[in-house]
Formats: C-alpha cells, sequence, structure tokens
C-alpha cells in the first residue's frame, strides 16, 4: 500500500478496536448457564446466531409444544450475527445478479419468496416489539465508475421482470440524494432492504425465544453428533442433549458433518464507524432518505447512517487466511482500516477531518456460489444451512423455515427450489485453496480497474459456474 494521507492518519488516530453496537448497549442480556447434564428435547439447535434464534422462534410457532434447546459455544449472537453491518436485504442470492447468473429459471420464485421473508421480519419485529431499529428505506447501489452504469441498466430490466420495482438514477439523481463527487448513477430498490442494529435484533430475537419456552445453554461447545437409534447425541464438555431432531446453524465454525468442510471458507470482513456527524456536516453529503449504499464494483463498499448519524463503512476487503482459520488476531487490521477509510475520503472529501471511533473484522462464511446451501445427514434426523457470505441478516430467517421444511419432512416451494437440493461447486484443498482464492482475487482487482472487463482467469470460473465477482 502507498504512503497513508495524513488525512487518513488523523482519521484513524483515536480508533478503538471495539465493536460498535456492543458499546455500553442498555439492551444487552444477561449471560446463560453452561450445559452442565444429560437432558433430551424434541429439537436441539447447534448456535445461537441469527440462524438458530430464527430456527427455533419458527419451530415455536408452528408447535408451540415442541420443546426446543439451542446450545452456542460462546455468547448469544458472538459471531457474524452480532457483529455485521446490519443490512437487511430481501436478495435470498447476494444479490440478484448473482441468483440469476445461477438460478435463471427460478429467479421469479426466488425473489418472491425474498420479498415475503422481508415483509414477514418486518412482522415479527412489530408483533413481538423487537426493539432493534428498523428503518425500511431501501438501497442505493452507486455506479462509482462510467463502466458500472450498464450492469445497473440491465439489472433493473431483469429484476423489474421478476416482480421487483427498482429504478436507475443517473448522474444527477444520485447526487441529488447523497453528495458524492464520484457518483456516476445507481440502482434504487425503494424497499428491497431495512437497516437495524444486528446486535438489539440478536437479543430481541432471544427474548423471543425465551418467552416461548425455548431454553438456551451457552459456553458449551458441542464436540459430536452421535447417532443413537431413533435420536442424536449431542455431546459437549460437561454433557449432552438427547433430541428427536438437530438443526445445525454453526456459520463458519467447524461444521459438525465433516462432509461440509470442503464447502465453506472462512473469509474476513471490516468495518469502521465514524463520529456522529455534525449537522453542517450531514447537509453536506445529503442522505436526507437514510438508504443503505453500496458500490456496484466487484470490490465493494457498503455503508449505512446509525441511529446517531454516525457513518458505518465497510467491506471491499476480503481477507482470507491460509486454511481458513478463524481466530481472534484475524479480527483487527490496521492496514485494511486505512485502506478503509482512504476509500471513504474519495467517497465523502466534504467529510475531511472527521474521525473514526471504532473499527473491527470478523469472519463471514462464504461458498463458490455466495448464497445460502442446505443438506440433511444422520438419516434426515440433522440439518443444517451455510454459506451465507456475509448477507444473511434476512435470509437466515429462509435459511431457518427451510432447515425446518427438511427436518420435518415438508414439501414446500422453498424446499423445491434447484438451490435448496443442490449445493455448490466444493473449495479445493490446501495449498491449491490458498493460491485459487489469491489469484482470483488480484484478478477481481484487475478487472476494476480496467472498466470491468475479466481476464482469462475469471472468464474460466464462469464458465465453470463459480463467477467470483467480490
Amino acid at each position: 500500500m502507498p504512503a497513508i494521507n495524513p488525512i487518513v492518519l488523523n482519521s484513524l488516530s483515536d480508533l478503538q478496536p471495539a465493536l460498535y453496537w456492543l458499546d455500553a448497549d442498555p439492551l444487552e442480556p444477561d449471560s446463560h448457564s453452561s450445559l452442565t447434564s444429560e437432558i433430551e428435547t424434541d429439537l436441539c439447535i447447534v448456535g445461537a446466531g441469527y440462524t438458530g434464534l430464527w430456527t427455533a422462534l419458527l419451530a415455536k410457532e408452528r408447535d408451540p409444544k415442541r420443546e426446543v434447546v439451542i446450545i452456542e459455544q460462546r455468547e448469544t449472537g458472538n459471531g457474524a450475527s452480532g457483529r455485521n453491518g446490519g443490512f437487511c436485504n430481501g436478495s435470498l442470492t447476494h444479490g440478484f445478479v448473482n441468483g440469476y447468473t445461477r438460478f435463471a429459471d427460478e429467479m421469479v420464485t426466488i425473489e418472491k419468496l425474498g420479498r415475503q421473508n422481508l415483509d414477514a421480519i418486518e412482522e415479527t419485529i412489530k408483533k413481538y416489539k423487537i426493539d432493534c431499529d428498523f428503518e425500511r428505506n431501501g438501497e442505493l447501489r452507486v455506479a462509482v465508475a462510467p463502466w458500472q452504469m450498464a450492469g445497473l441498466k440491465e439489472e433493473a430490466v431483469a429484476r423489474n421482470k421478476t416482480g421487483d420495482q427498482v429504478e436507475v438514477l443517473n448522474k444527477e439523481q444520485i447526487r441529488a440524494l447523497v453528495k458524492s463527487p464520484i457518483y456516476e448513477g445507481a440502482l434504487f430498490d425503494h424497499d428491497g432492504t431495512a437497516l437495524v442494529d444486528p446486535a438489539r435484533l440478536v437479543w430481541g430475537l432471544e427474548k423471543v425465544c425465551l418467552s416461548l419456552g425455548v431454553k438456551i445453554y451457552e459456553n458449551s461447545k458441542v464436540e459430536e453428533l452421535i447417532q443413537d437409534g431413533e435420536q442424536i447425541i449431542v455431546k459437549s464438555a460437561y454433557g449432552s442433549i438427547r433430541a428427536n431432531k438437530v438443526a445445525l446453524a454453526t456459520n463458519i465454525y467447524t461444521p459438525l458433518v465433516k462432509s461440509v468442510k470442503k464447502y465453506v471458507i472462512a473469509v474476513y470482513d471490516f468495518q469502521l464507524v465514524t463520529q456522529p456527524l455534525t449537522a453542517e456536516q450531514l447537509e453536506s453529503i445529503g442522505w436526507k432518505g437514510r438508504e443503505g449504499l453500496s458500490d456496484a464494483g466487484y470490490q465493494f463498499h457498503y455503508y449505512r447512517l446509525t441511529k446517531e448519524n454516525e457513518i458505518l463503512w465497510g467491506g471491499y476487503d476480503a481477507i482470507y487466511n491460509y486454511a481458513g482459520k478463524v481466530r481472534s488476531e484475524y479480527e483487527t487490521r490496521p492496514l485494511t482500516y486505512a485502506r478503509l477509510a482512504t476509500n471513504f475520503f474519495k467517497t465523502f472529501p466534504q467529510l475531511a477531518g472527521i474521525k473514526f471511533t471504532h473499527g473491527w473484522g470478523g469472519a463471514i462464511d462464504t461458498c463458490s456460489r455466495f448464497s445460502p446451501f442446505w443438506g440433511t445427514d444422520f438419516d434426515g434426523k440433522v440439518a443444517y444451512v451455510l454459506g451465507y457470505t456475509g448477507l444473511g441478516v434476512a435470509t437466515t430467517r429462509f435459511g431457518a423455515s427451510t432447515m425446518l421444511d427438511l427436518l420435518d419432512g415438508i414439501e414446500s416451494e422453498a424446499t423445491g427450489l434447484s438451490m435448496v437440493k443442490h449445493k455448490p461447486i466444493p473449495f479445493p484443498p490446501e495449498p491449491f485453496r490458498f493460491l485459487f482464492i489469491r489469484l482470483t482475487q488480484w484478478s477481481i482487482t484487475r478487472a476494476d480497474k480496467n472498466e470491468g472487463k475479466r481476464n482469462l482467469w475469471l472468464k474460466l470460473l464462469d464458465r465453470l459456474g463459480l463467477g467470483f465477482d467480490s
């Protein structure tokens, strides 16, 4: 990386390597006890993030008499669910283009299910009075280079044919909404994205689950699954759960079904948060609609205003560490913070002088098709869903609902989808995996700098159905 601009250095001088959403929030709940005995239940859920909590909530709504237990290796929402940017996006396929490339014949159904899923999340938040700063203000995907506009226009035509309602904005229109000298246009999805406080959404879902009779055990890492007749034994260090069915909601952590490991890798994503903007600073950037924003490049930023009018700014760098290891020391990366800040001031030069207060990172689970996949094992008594690729705030509810359908033997519109029936292409073993990802990232960087033109390597991946875009 070249020498760091003094404006960038100044902006990072007071940065704390801390998670913004957990900063002295009075709504953070008390911890739960560890599992220290042998118990039985109808449904055991491994993992207390969004997927696990939605699975529990939906299971109890479908059958209030069903006994449901969640077991979590750390604390509720400790992983990606509590540290993301809070973009609650209706897409089930990590963006329309990614889904259309892989499931063109199903996109009318997939987009419809995605809209229904987002509506159901909003209804649940209202029904149970979950305090999570839910704002359904839509999303602006902005072109920051002229070549990106052609793709946005093509996407708008295709999406509107599936029943979505999106609008293409020209340079003058987007700059009237959000004032940035680098914007060339945008795709405006007026209601397909909501913004939430991700930690408060976790805590709200946890509170609902407890009110419905769900039991939660924390700091209880599951060591193995053992089939015993018609039941599955979920074994932890100090206890075990004998369950009729098991739902795995483990995200990037080591899958308890070993055959799944080859499909997912851990990629680290990073975010910054600014000081609260003054009234003058807010006026200088416009953004009165408080929409979620993201770039339209292959490497992209996502950004939003918080409740206190700070700007959360993340993305762009996607860091893969050799062998896909998940370690706490990987969650802080000064080089990436500097790159994020540099691009922030390119987007909003009028905010020169503002400082970043929080910076953090974390692992997200991704697969070769960048969207979730499902499966069952142990004669159908165990189900799993993985591979959200960082766009799981809303998709986890759909993932949980579909996983329950698979466990309960329900043939639904979701379980009939090819994206549910089939798995992604597995990643190669190390060291080929590391080389494969590094070459792909290098090629994507070149494509962004070369008006989106994809080199032979990316064209080969497209032909193989991998199609790495970010």
